[in-house]
């Protein structure tokens, strides 16, 4: 009897391996956003600045995106399996030590550390499916892999709010361990090893300035709404990024071990998908960040009425994402793709006019629409990237879509919540002298402010009278709203103008001779890249 629909004398043990992969890569893409509704009670209970929050959330993200194409390229020549199973190891580690954390820059510390166990672990778990599943089953493995990462992302907000309100935020870290601990077991005794036929070789020189250059860029990108853009290390920070980024660039292209072989980009649905992928995340990972904020900060939820409102968005991906994977093997990408893309920036610019007092069930409409445009578009997405780049390449394309997607998240986030904090200073700061505050207390109550939200305690204790915690109340809302319509306005933007990429770059139904056209590329870019 066919399992999951994979038949064959090995069918118990593809869906095994298919199963211990999801579940890894769950547990990665969870820590993406089940953190976001956290960050209030991490605030209070660590003392964590704005600054910490954006760190927190992209600490993890940095060296998730930074790693993997490292991870791909040790995965393909010292053996998948072996990497799967030392970073799902550090990462479970290193959640433990997320749990345990005492103060904001050892969390952020162990976020880091989570990263690194998850770029190494990323890339093994849809690898593995590539070369566990033979072509006729792959789009529906695939499909099924990016339906997990979709709903695990879509997820966390509901989980990590039903465990900060039960249990305490170092929860939130320490379920990894269990999880963790059953996936090495599983997968220790399931997957067969598995190595590239092609050597690929380490790129020190060029992980160092790829690395560097996207560091510089996010801490400039954080820390400017702290220390403002005219400050001499936020300016120094920008163009170090432009140099170590223009230098990466510069090694890829002359370099014969290069990490990130530049000719693939030469294949359209390679640079289309990944563009795609890049600007996805952009896009939606702030937003689980900007629209917890609003939640629990203007709508005043607790952490789990706040995860229980994401859960529209979490029903329409796990419905959507296994058809989109299956229409798109049959129909070709382009048009799940160009559909899915259309409809999530339909909801993220909804979003953009909803106010403090909006009814939920509007807002619950627009996450149907994202999470439906959502799962319409991860699988296809997958599938057409790695079907550009081959079984053979099956490391390098899946790190390279990932870290196009988590280099998305890393910017979406610093960018877009520069954008919303530097706004919501600009807006609220005017206001605070119109209800009678003092410079002095206005000073500590932007600075305060400046966190996403405050607590009426918080005013009291700066010598607020009822009065002026009223009219600040009124003001902070007007202000984070204007800050949240703007980021949201961009975030929408790119989504559309992502739909755009993917109906004029992404192919749709494949002709023989269209076949054997990307196949020919594909063999003379590997040959030049070698």
């Amino acid at each position: 009897m066919p399992l999951l629909g994979f038949k064959g004398e090995n069918a118990r043990e593809k869906v095994i391996v298919l199963l211990t992969m999801c579940f890894a890569l769950a547990m990665a893409m969870l820590d993406n956003t089940v953190v976001n509704i956290a960050l209030p009670t991490i605030t209070s209970k660590l003392n964590a600045t704005v600054s910490d929050l954006q760190w927190i959330i992209d600490g993890y993200v940095l060296a998730f995106a930074s790693l993997l194409l490292t991870g791909g390229i040790l995965g393909d020549r010292y053996g998948r399996k072996k990497m799967f199973l030392t970073g799902l190891t550090i990462f479970t580690l290193a959640s433990l030590g997320c749990g345990l954390s005492g103060s904001g820059s050892q969390l952020i510390m162990f976020r880091a550390l989570q990263g690194v166990g998850a770029a190494l672990l990323m890339p093994g778990t849809l690898s593995i499916l590539t070369v566990t599943f033979p072509p006729e089953e792959r789009s529906r493995a695939i499909g099924i892999w990016a339906g997990v990462s979709g709903l695990a992302l879509a997820l966390g907000p509901t989980l990590g709010g039903y465990i900060v309100e039960h249990s305490g935020w170092e929860t939130v870290f320490f379920i990894n361990v269990p999880i963790g601990v059953l996936a090495f077991a599983i997968a220790w005794r399931t997957v067969r090893e598995s190595v590239s036929a092609e050597t690929r070789h380490l790129d020190l020189p060029g992980l160092v300035l790829g690395t560097g250059g996207l560091f510089a860029l996010t801490f400039a990108l954080i820390e400017a709404n702290q220390r403002g853009w005219g400050d001499g290390l936020i300016v120094a920070s920008l163009l170090a990024a432009g140099v170590l980024l223009v230098a990466f660039l510069v090694w890829e292209h002359r370099s014969p071990k290069a990490m990130m072989p530049l000719p693939f980009f030469r294949l359209r649905t390679f640079s289309a998908g990944n563009a795609v992928a890049f600007s996805v995340s952009l896009g939606m990972f702030s937003i689980f960040l900007f629209v917890t904020l609003y939640m629990q900060a203007i709508r005043g939820y607790t952490p789990f009425e706040t995860g229980l409102r994401f859960l529209p968005m979490t029903v329409m991906i796990i419905v959507t994402a296994p058809v989109a994977g299956h229409l798109a093997q049959r129909i070709g990408p382009r048009i799940p793709m160009t559909y899915g893309l259309t409809v999530a920036s339909a909801g993220v610019l909804g979003l953009t006019f909803i106010q403090p007092d909006t009814p939920f069930w509007i807002i619950g409409i627009l996450f149907v629409l994202m999470g439906h445009g959502l799962g319409s578009t991860m699988a296809p997405m997958t599938a057409a990237v790695m079907g550009a780049v081959g079984p053979q390449r099956a490391g390098l394309g899946s790190a390279m879509t990932n870290t196009s997607r988590e280099v998305g998240g890393v910017l979406g986030i610093a960018l877009l919540g520069t954008v919303l904090f530097d706004r919501l200073g600009s807006v609220l700061v005017p206001k605070l002298g119109e209800i009678g505050l003092s410079p002095g207390q206005a000073s500590a109550v932007a600075e305060s402010a400046s966190h996403g939200f405050v607590s009426p305690a918080e005013l009291a204790g700066l010598g607020l009278t009822p009065e002026q915690i009223g009219g600040f109340a009124t003001a902070f809302r007007d202000s984070y709203m204007s800050g949240f319509h703007l980021a949201l306005l961009i975030a929408g933007l790119v989504l559309l103008t992502a739909a755009v990429v993917a109906n004029r770059f992404i192919p749709g139904r494949a002709h023989a001779d269209e076949i054997h056209a990307e196949a020919a590329a594909r063999e003379a870019i590997t040959a030049s890249a070698e």
